[in-house]
């Protein structure tokens, strides 16, 4: 079955989905992104995905291209004809085609929008989840302003890069005062030595994933208690458990980073709690 794409108003073969070479996106990562994970045919926290996305349009002056139910609408139709009931799709708004110049284009420039829609196999996960992954540490070197979801990663693409070279599979940024930020894709949590679950406050150094924000709503519901807080690299090390969050994941334990263990080097109990938490409360309100 051949996927499809949406490409500024046309559902179009994904392997004819194009833009234009002058697209301010292409020019100068000018726009901003969202990804979310559908499970069961439903799509996962999408109310606050699409706040976020309005946040992010707003942060960059650009205007939604579309009212928000249409944009829902095309959603749904985009996955019903790539048939995805359990995946994810991307969402990308950039400000427009126009002549390359560093300013604002003028006002009737019209902000374009991409989106793409995927299967992906719950297996892998799952399999993922049993055994825990590995990371890095890296230092900080993004901008300022990673609270915008915007499509400028190259810090996070080549931080990616260099987990892969080394064996592991996310890369946690640390800031100059020895603090963990987030991972190149994620969100990251500890597990300290009281049993509270520890997440960096969501500041300008690190973007307010939605599944951060959901995954406290979840440990508020099952009596686990949320912290936010810096913490530094030592203190991860020596922490009862470590895991990252992002939408297509919920939490994934890591089970060693930089080549140590952490803990036994086996994925923890209150990792495998919320998860489990966060779906049982996601299907109760039909996501």
């Amino acid at each position: 079955m051949p996927r499809f794409a949406y490409v500024n108003g046309r559902y179009v073969r994904h392997a004819e989905a194009a833009v234009h070479v002058e697209d301010r996106g292409y020019q100068f990562a000018d726009g901003v992104y969202e990804v979310c994970e559908v499970r069961h045919g439903f799509i996962v926290d999408l109310t606050r995905h699409l706040d976020r996305l309005g946040r992010s349009l707003g942060e960059l002056r650009i205007a939604w291209p579309m009212e928000r139910q249409a944009l829902v609408i095309v959603l749904r139709e985009l996955l019903r004809r790539n048939r995805v009931r359990n995946g994810l799709f991307y969402l990308q708004v950039t400000r427009g085609v126009a002549r390359r110049d560093h300013v604002f284009p003028a006002g009737d420039v019209q902000p374009s929008v991409v989106i793409t829609a995927k299967s992906t196999d719950p297996g892998i996960i799952a399999r993922k989840n049993e055994i825990g992954i590995s990371a890095i540490t890296l230092p900080e070197n993004r901008w300022d302003r990673v609270d915008i979801k915007t499509v400028g990663l190259l810090p996070n693409v080549l931080a990616r890069q260099q987990a892969k070279e080394r064996g592991a599979q996310e890369a946690i940024f640390v800031d100059a005062e020895g603090n963990v930020t987030e991972g190149a894709a994620t969100n990251v949590w500890i597990v300290d030595g009281e049993g509270r679950l520890v997440t960096r406050p969501a500041d300008h150094g690190i973007l307010r994933g939605i599944t951060r924000t959901s995954l406290m709503d979840v440990a508020e519901r099952v009596g686990m208690r949320v912290v936010e807080r810096a913490f530094t690299v030592a203190e991860m090390m020596e922490a009862r458990e470590v895991f990252i969050s992002a939408a297509t994941s919920i939490c994934f334990p890591v089970v060693e980073i930089d080549g140590k263990p952490i803990a036994n080097g086996h994925p923890g109990g209150s990792a495998q709690k919320l998860r489990d938490a966060f779906f049982a409360v996601a299907e109760k309100i039909a996501i």
